[in-house]
């Protein structure tokens, strides 16, 4: 092995300037570009998806109605667009909901009573409620026997106008 020389540094000083080899090392790392010296902006926060809002409905509807035991949105044609139900699968609950939305709108056409607002179910277990959430979308609401349904009622179709009005901003 061959003995460690130091290395001469040419300067403008008269006398040459003596450096070990590691400290040339550790100078370099600390110099950085000037541009590197500043951490870049963080990226701006993409807007949130709109299903993600309509699912922040869902909760507060559920919140302001402990009676209700589940609610879901979901399009006219079936599907999903979010649920907060935790005993029913959402999927097959926005298959029969838009099955049953077919007849409540063909039997107000029907009857010549207008365009089709909601449809109740009052069953052993509670109450099924779905709503207008616009033109293209539609709120079901899960609710216990005990329910107030004048509250419900009230609570939900506030909601599907809000629904409503969230997804035809994202439409556009």
């Amino acid at each position: 092995m061959t003995p460690w020389r130091p290395s001469v540094e040419p300067t403008n000083r008269p006398h040459p300037v003596v450096v070990h080899p590691h400290r040339v090392m550790r100078r370099a790392l600390r110099q950085r570009p000037v541009g590197e010296r500043t951490p870049p902006p963080p990226p701006p926060t993409p807007p949130r998806p709109p299903r993600a809002d309509v699912f922040d409905e869902l909760v507060r509807l559920r919140a302001r109605l402990p009676q209700v035991t589940g609610a879901l949105a979901a399009s006219v044609d079936g599907l999903v667009l979010a649920s907060d139900t935790a005993r029913v699968d959402p999927e097959p609950l926005a298959a029969v909901t838009a099955a049953s939305l077919g007849v409540a709108v063909r039997l107000a056409d029907v009857t010549g009573q207008g365009g089709f607002r909601e449809l109740v179910v009052r069953a052993e277990g509670g109450y099924v409620a779905t709503y207008a959430a616009g033109t293209t979308a539609v709120l079901t609401v899960l609710a216990e026997p005990r329910s107030n349904v004048g509250r419900v009622h009230l609570e939900a179709r506030r909601a599907g106008a809000r629904i409503g009005a969230l997804l035809e901003d994202a439409a556009s």
